[in-house]
């Protein structure tokens, strides 16, 4: 099939390789502008492939050098090139082969940080998901499992370091100042997991010992000086390998393991067997760099990369259509494991938000795809929420199906059976058939059906009989999907909460499967039926977020504040709380736009009120109370002829009118708390420091006292305490004097910090207001800003797309017409990251006509253009189609 974008590949159309390479043999000669990279590939024609089958290799701005089968050259009419690759026509009748292929690469000239690039004078390397075709000719794709041996000659000043995957057998000098190492890697694995460093950087070491007794060397290498920035990167390491053993009873399998931060790079990190490269911004931290918020995000993506060496290297994914295979899984674990270091409930309730602010709108949009999409133009594009996040959610649902035990016994089965395979998520779901009994069919739509699901529900209580009823009636509705849609298998953990706040017991069930406190809903409608509840009820569901599900109609006032006043679930009652917030925001949005006074409800504030007081809740969970939905949040339940500046106002008012009536407590909370000095990162302590700043900002709203926040500013003793701070004054008054010291101050003080200046240049590109977009354009002009740093752009371009509503959608449209613009401009660097920034124009539709005209003229001049990437015009096509 052919599109715009190319050829569209389609799962239907899989088929094995041809062609296997049992052994890789790779040296590379480093030079900024004129690497050489030799391979010898050990090449094996598959059981059944016809003699003379040609061998199509992979390949991308590469610059063929010699070719040799056998160590005998090719002629020029054995081989056949292309924009794509190279076609071997000539090939031996034997079965087994040797090929060898060299080719020159400029590191240098390579901005799209995909294949091998130099990064402040540094060799590195990208190869998922397509990069390692950047680098030699290759079969270039994920079922090609070979066992590689990688030889790195480099100058000995410039790159003493020379690291690739799995453990050093050789080093030593060379003549002219050079030098070399060897690197064998005994684990088979597919290409993307290729990984190269040559540069010269710090290191800080560690060493951990596995439950079987191998002694395991740790080395993260950061720049010079900045090894103690990595102290907390190793903790979390060392965490993650144990926790690991202990819950997943995965060993280590290397006498080494490393990590590398780099500036320079697309992706927070990348897997790679035995030497991660990692977003240096992933792995850096101290507590006058890093908010809590860092640390939060160091510990949770090294031990996502670390946890990928068994789900996603030791068993890897066939196709690319799996990726949610290793993926889903693996962001499961890393947010158990995060669990397990911090508080589950407010762990939980941060997973759901995120869930709701990205893939919820992906999945109602014109770029929804299902969990494991069936067809694709460009791989980078479907790296997506739903494929990490809602695939998360697919694995949680299998544990809550099967149980605890039930769920352990299926990834003992899946490790055991897939080791040292390219699996398929119809592999993964048969370990839990097997090792359960349970039947999954049905439950495996979820990775087949695009679209979020809808639960109606509707309920009655006879007395009479101490009958308690639910109904339930399920529905699904996509913008990608046509004609009919199967009924889903939906795990619905539930509670029956009486009058007094604690859960109800009952004899007996009829109508649905029920087991323990789970509702399995799998017709389009249940009646289900409680018998002997003494009392009548009001019934918390989704408890947990067991399922990635909204719930139609909205429940009445009554019964969210009674939920969100007693429910002994923490994430149900947060979720009670939150969707009382959202109902009187929706209606203050539309008394906005109608002209109507705005006030909040006296419930509202009274619960939050309650919330605030409560000193048995942990500080985080009553910090994430306090905050409300957010204008995304509002925006996405509205749905429709959506205006972000009705929304920031209505908001903004409800805020106010709750920081006023609370005001006495919120001064009172905020001077009593005081998080342990000196700094440390733990969850006690941040959730202190998180209530402290979040009461700080609902103060300055109801008193304007800006003095407050400048002097928290000044008093802070770290980055958490001083960028909430340099946040609220920003925010709340932009023009004050006190807003411009602090943020000539924060500039100042860390103008070297790349990576605390994108905090700065965040912060201002989310000021809303109509003067935002200006602030943003003069922001790019400045010298502190690159188009070819990926975590700059994503910082002041990225923060003002998605992170400020009201400057993003003017009304004027310019907002739109800037995007493309740099979306434009950014595709002639690094289309990856053009395309993602594109994508917050993906719910364009759903704004006002004025809005909506405006971005899709914005979009259409964009697609209109000669020379847009792969990357770029498969997003544009999506979107607009």
């Amino acid at each position: 099939m052919r599109t715009q974008t190319g050829t569209a590949i389609l799962l239907e159309d899989y088929r094995p390789s041809d062609y296997q390479i049992d052994k890789v043999d790779l040296a590379f000669s480093l030079d900024a502008q004129e690497t050489l990279v030799t391979s010898i590939l050990s090449m094996r024609r598959a059981e059944g492939v016809a003699e003379g089958a040609p061998l199509v290799l992979h390949g991308d701005e590469l610059e063929l050098v010699s070719i040799a089968i056998n160590d005998t050259a090719l002629s020029e009419d054995g081989y056949e090139l292309s924009a794509d690759g190279i076609s071997i026509n000539k090939l031996p009748a034997n079965d087994v082969f040797t090929l060898k292929i060299v080719t020159r690469i400029n590191p240098t000239a390579n901005k799209k940080l995909m294949g091998l690039y130099r990064t402040s004078g540094n060799f590195c390397t990208q190869c998922e998901a397509e990069g390692f075709r950047r680098i030699t000719y290759y079969l270039d794709r994920p079922d090609i499992l070979s066992v590689f041996t990688v030889r790195i000659e480099g100058d000995s000043k410039t790159v003493p370091l020379l690291l690739s995957n799995g453990n050093c057998t050789d080093k030593g000098a060379l003549e002219n100042g050079r030098h070399f190492a060897v690197w064998h890697d005994p684990h088979p694995k597919p290409a993307y997991l290729f990984a190269l460093f040559a540069g010269d950087l710090g290191v800080l070491k560690d060493r951990f010992k596995t439950r079987s007794g191998r002694d395991v060397t740790l080395e993260i290498y950061v720049e010079h000086g900045k090894e103690p920035r990595a102290a907390y990167a190793m903790d979390s390491l060392i965490r993650s390998m144990k926790w690991d053993e202990e819950v997943y009873g995965c060993e280590y399998d290397l006498d080494i393991f490393m990590i590398v931060a780099v500036s320079d790079f697309n992706m927070g990190a990348m897997e790679n067997k035995g030497l991660n490269v990692f977003n240096d911004k992933y792995v850096l931290a101290d507590p006058e760099t890093a908010t809590d918020q860092d640390y939060a995000n160091i510990e949770a993506i090294i031990a996502h990369e670390y946890f990928h060496n068994w789900t996603g290297n030791r068993i890897t994914c066939r196709d690319w259509f799996q990726l949610c295979l290793k993926e889903g899984l693996t962001v499961y674990r890393d947010h158990s494991f995060s669990a397990d270091m911090r508080s589950a409930p407010v762990k939980r309730i941060a997973e759901v938000r995120g869930l709701r602010a990205h893939q919820f709108p992906e999945d109602a949009g014109p770029l929804a795809h299902p969990v494991r999409p069936r067809r694709y133009s460009e791989i980078n594009n479907f790296y997506t929420s739903t494929v990490y996040e809602k695939g998360s959610e697919v694995v949680g649902m299998f544990k809550t199906i099967v149980g605890e035990e039930g769920y352990k016994r299926a990834l003992d089965l899946y490790f055991e059976r897939h080791d040292g395979d390219a699996a398929t998520i119809e592999d993964f779901i048969k370990c839990f058939e097997d090792a359960t009994g349970a039947d999954l069919k049905q439950f495996s739509l979820w990775y087949d059906q695009a679209g979020t699901p809808n639960l109606a529900i509707e309920t009655n209580y006879d007395e009479a009989h101490k009958r308690f009823t639910v109904n339930i009636a399920q529905s699904l509705k996509s913008s990608v999907v046509t004609g009919d849609v199967e009924p889903m298998h939906i795990p619905v953990r539930f509670g029956l909460v009486g009058p007094q706040g604690n859960d109800l017991a009952y004899s007996g069930v009829t109508g649905a499967d029920v087991t323990g406190d789970v509702i399995h809903v799998r017709e389009p409608k249940h009646s289900i039926h409680f018998e002997g509840v003494e009392q009548e009820p009001v019934i918390s569901l989704l408890r947990g977020f067991s399922a990635p599900v909204t719930i139609i109609p909205e429940r009445a006032d009554s019964e969210l504040a009674f939920l969100a006043r007693h429910d002994n679930d923490e994430f149900a009652r947060w979720e009670a709380l939150s969707s009382l917030a959202m109902r009187q925001l929706r209606q203050a949005t539309h008394d906005v736009e109608s002209g109507k006074a705005v006030k909040s409800s006296p419930e509202l504030t009274t619960i939050l009120y309650e919330i605030l007081s409560d000193e048995t809740l942990e500080p985080a969970y009553r910090a994430l109370c306090l905050s409300l939905p957010s204008e995304a949040d509002i925006a996405r339940e509205i749905g429709s002829d959506i205006n972000p500046d009705a929304i920031y106002t209505a908001r903004s008012q409800i805020l106010d009118d709750i920081a006023k009536e609370c005001l006495a407590t919120l001064q009172a909370t905020y001077a009593k708390l005081n998080p342990a000095k000196p700094f440390v990162p733990d969850a006690t302590s941040a959730g202190i420091r998180s209530l402290r700043n979040t009461i700080l900002g609902l103060i300055v709203r109801a008193t304007g006292d800006v003095e407050l926040a400048a002097k928290h500013f000044s008093n802070a003793d770290n980055m958490t305490d001083r960028a909430d701070a340099l946040s609220v004054l920003a925010l709340q008054a932009p023009d004050a004097e006190e807003t411009a010291l602090a943020l000539e101050t924060f500039r100042a003080g860390y103008a070297d910090n790349p990576i605390v200046m994108d905090k700065w240049f965040a912060i201002q590109a989310m000021i809303p207001g109509g003067g935002a977009l200006e602030r943003v354009e003069q922001l790019s002009k400045s010298d502190s800003f690159s188009w070819e740093n990926p975590n700059r752009v994503r910082a002041l371009i990225g923060s003002f797309s998605v992170g400020n509503p009201t400057g993003f959608n003017r009304a004027d449209g310019v907002g739109y017409r800037f995007l493309c613009d740099a979306t434009a401009r950014l595709d002639d660097i690094n289309p990856q990251v053009a395309a993602r920034l594109i994508t917050a124009m993906r719910s364009w539709r759903n704004l006002e006509k004025k809005r909506s005209d405006f971005a899709l003229e914005a979009l259409k001049s964009l697609l209109s253009k000669e020379k847009l990437s792969r990357d770029v015009r498969d997003i544009l096509e999506r979107t607009l189609a």
